[in-house]
């Protein structure tokens, strides 16, 4: 297993972030999704976070990142969600056009942990320490 450190930590956090375009319309093409995506790479960089994998379709994307154990994920999503909102508005006329008032995206999000083991394993392992 691949584990990251700082000063006082071993950890390994992957996270799996799914943003929907408000009113999911139908406005993320190659280039607005990676637009977004450069944008979530400069970002994530002030809080210590690292873009592993970026994907979308044509009303949402999908991204996979890994963050350190002082990171405060709700803080970073809004950020991002309004900056790069107000961004992609601004640089993408035809956007804004399918969208009204200043939001990108939906307020809500799914963020989801992920790791090297299925839940139930890491339950049956907790449970079973201890004995001999």
């Amino acid at each position: 297993m691949d584990l990251d450190s700082n000063n006082h930590s071993v950890f390994s956090l992957y996270y799996h972030l799914v943003l929907v375009v408000k009113y999911r319309r139908n406005v993320i093409d190659d280039t607005v999704s990676d637009y977004a995506k450069e944008k979530f790479a400069s970002l994530s960089e002030k809080y210590n976070i690292k873009l592993v994998e970026w994907n979308h379709d044509i009303d949402h994307v999908h991204i996979l990142f890994k963050a350190q154990p002082n990171t405060e994920l709700s803080k970073f999503i809004n950020a991002y969600k309004s900056a790069s909102s107000r961004l992609i508005k601004k640089d993408f006329p035809h956007v804004r056009k399918k969208l009204w008032k200043e939001m990108f995206w939906s307020r809500s999000f799914c963020l989801l942990t992920t790791g090297g083991s299925p839940i139930e394993i890491v339950k049956k392992y907790i449970e079973n320490q201890g004995e001999k």
